[in-house]
């Protein structure tokens, strides 16, 4: 087990039993994954995917049929390893009648931290998440983006080596979205390890060093954001003038076409092989190569094919 990993999942499954019948459903199945210290892993997946189910299992609010799960070189049924973890659920519970301040202290006191230690801390956060104007308000009355706000609050209080953040981002407006990648950016800048699921994509593309994309309770793709795209996204746009009938019945079958007029053809094939060919195969029938266009992959068109859909 290397010193540098924070967090490791190692064939990790989940089975539950459900109804009257107790139908077996495997949210889980044999997920194997690791976040190293100080980056920003990111845990993608459609709903019903097992992002959530794997989460809790990490932080031992369920507990998996099978694997083994690994905090900072340690079981994760270690309590103290606990202390060292902060974790904001995808809806936050609270009770609905106290003050921010009188959340953050009970918090506080949960997880041991001394009083004078919550004071201080609990007026940083309120800071940190801009809910200074709410300060005296009942957290019964907080918007959704404000519930999200005071949930990463309270993850953050004890000021934790790892942050576990189910869907962060949800409810929040783009500036509010903005201010929350600034805050997680600055705890990875300060050493700290973040592990979240988020389904605003973009998000995830502009944060994540790494991801997984996870479907019905497998990964179906690892690795850092950079070189996934990068490898996903060798699909180009080609487009040619002075192509005959017979040229454009022939690269049909080697790309997707998109445009097919009189004389000229656009279409779009994967991999630079089959660009290769294309060209070729124009050059000698003496259609004329307009254009070369690569197609921006994004995160969510790689979403999109890992989910099939």
């Amino acid at each position: 087990m290397g010193d540098d990993l924070v967090l490791e999942v190692e064939g990790l499954r989940k089975v539950f039993h459900i109804g009257f019948f107790r139908k077996r459903v495997e949210a889980v199945k044999g997920t194997t994954f690791s976040v190293k210290r100080g980056e920003i892993f990111g845990l993608l997946g459609p709903n019903g995917a097992g992002k959530t189910t794997t989460i809790k299992a990490i932080l031992r609010l369920i507990f998996p049929t099978e694997g083994e799960i690994r905090l900072f070189g340690r079981s994760a049924d270690d309590r103290e390893v606990a202390k060292r973890v902060g974790y904001m659920p995808e809806n936050p519970y609270v009770y609905q009648y106290l003050k921010p301040l009188e959340f953050l202290d009970l918090c506080g006191r949960l997880v041991g931290m001394p009083k004078a230690d919550r004071r201080i801390r609990s007026e940083e956060m309120i800071d940190k998440v801009g809910l200074r104007h709410a300060i005296d308000r009942p957290i019964g009355k907080f918007s959704k983006g404000m519930m999200q706000r005071i949930g990463l609050a309270q993850a953050l209080l004890h000021d934790p080596e790892l942050l576990v953040l189910d869907e962060p981002m949800s409810g929040l407006d783009p500036i509010g979205r903005k201010e929350v990648r600034d805050l997680l950016l600055e705890q990875r800048d300060r050493g700290k390890t973040l592990l979240f699921t988020s389904h605003i994509l973009s998000d995830v593309e502009l944060l994540c060093d790494r991801i997984v994309i996870m479907q019905e309770g497998e990964i179906t793709s690892e690795g850092q954001v950079h070189d996934l795209l990068e490898t996903a996204g060798r699909r180009v746009e080609i487009r040619l003038s002075g192509a005959s009938q017979k040229l454009k019945e022939s690269l049909g079958s080697r790309g997707t076409i998109l445009d097919d007029g009189a004389g000229h053809l656009t279409l779009r094939v994967d991999g630079q092989k089959a660009v290769d060919e294309i060209i070729r195969i124009s050059n000698a029938a003496g259609a004329r190569l307009d254009a070369l266009v690569p197609e921006r992959q994004t995160l969510e068109k790689l979403f999109v094919k890992n989910a099939g859909r």
